[in-house]
């Protein structure tokens, strides 16, 4: 009898740290082999799946019984009763159905509601779960809450509290960072910061900058792929709308930031629409065009997604 317990204490204990490897926002569901994290705020389907990319996870399908079962008792919960947008999708080929994991809505177990599927004027192209578990096609332009999904990996949290591995923690500021090589518009690179629980760098001081521009130096063009300026990175200020005056992602000007240092010449607003902060390789600032898509760089406080005692588990 003792053995036996002493072995559900230690399955106990795995499943607590296995539930706490992934993110602390995220809950895990042993019976769904995985974390959901619902997103209360409403969006379109393509800013659904990619919030839950960014975030390392995938927009949630009803898969098998256990994980809809998952989904269900979170929409239950949560009052949800308008539904959640699921990971089903015909985007590739109209009525082909497949789920983010690319496994055909003829292999997942589903109910229709009723009078569904209906493809009301012939624009639904994707699924919404209701909290009956019920599927209905929706317009994947329609805004839903919807609940991302990371299946059972061995991971761990490393030193920037983080399963990110390209997060690395510098010495010199007590932050860690990374550089994002696939570009991004400003407000896309601000997302995915926000997604991975860090924020676009704000450079606060000269040895903050000598820090991004040794990380600069690390990322060669030619380590970068696609057609874009790469001696240049978005980082965390804007104008706000009040083109002349930048600010920080923090409402900081720069200098009190504490660095304002543009390159030679900027900025100056070339062309007109240069509206975004970037940095150069030299670690000086630039302006840049908002809707142009650069390289960027997040920076996270190394505690930011470390769990607490009162983080739970179902």
């Amino acid at each position: 009898m003792r053995r036996t317990l002493t072995c559900l204490l230690v399955l106990a204990i795995v499943t607590i740290l296995n539930g706490r490897q992934f993110r602390c926002d995220y809950k895990y569901f042993n019976k769904a082999d995985g974390w959901l994290k619902l997103h209360r705020i409403p969006a379109n389907w393509r800013e659904a799946r990619l919030r839950c990319h960014l975030e390392g996870s995938k927009l949630a399908s009803p898969l098998n019984t256990e994980l809809a079962a998952a989904m269900r008792s979170v929409a239950q919960q949560n009052s949800l009763k308008c539904g959640v947008f699921t990971g089903i999708h015909s985007f590739f080929s109209r009525g082909d159905f497949h789920s983010i994991e690319g496994i055909p809505l003829s292999k997942i177990p589903h109910t229709w509601a009723e009078g569904e599927p209906d493809n009301l004027d012939n624009a639904e192209s994707c699924m919404m779960m209701l909290d009956s578990g019920e599927l209905a096609d929706v317009n994947c332009s329609e805004t839903l809450p919807y609940l991302c999904y990371k299946k059972t990996t061995r991971t761990a949290l490393g030193d920037c509290g983080t399963v990110d591995s390209e997060y690395k923690l510098e010495s010199r500021t007590g932050s860690c960072y990374k550089f994002h090589k696939t570009p991004r518009t400003w407000s896309r690179a601000y997302m995915a910061c926000a997604a991975e629980g860090a924020h676009l760098a704000i450079i606060n001081s000269d040895t903050e900058a000598q820090v991004i521009k040794e990380i600069f130096a690390k990322h060669p063009g030619g380590s970068m792929r696609g057609f874009f300026w790469k001696d240049v990175a978005f980082v965390g200020f804007h104008d706000w709308g009040e083109h002349g005056e930048f600010l920080t992602i923090e409402g900081q000007t720069l200098e009190e930031a504490g660095y304002a240092q543009f390159s030679g010449g900027e900025p100056n607003n070339a062309t007109t629409g240069e509206y975004c902060g970037a940095v150069y390789r030299n670690g000086k600032f630039d302006d840049l065009w908002c809707e142009n898509p650069y390289a960027f760089i997040c920076e996270k406080n190394p505690d930011s997604l470390l769990c607490d005692d009162n983080d739970q588990q179902q």
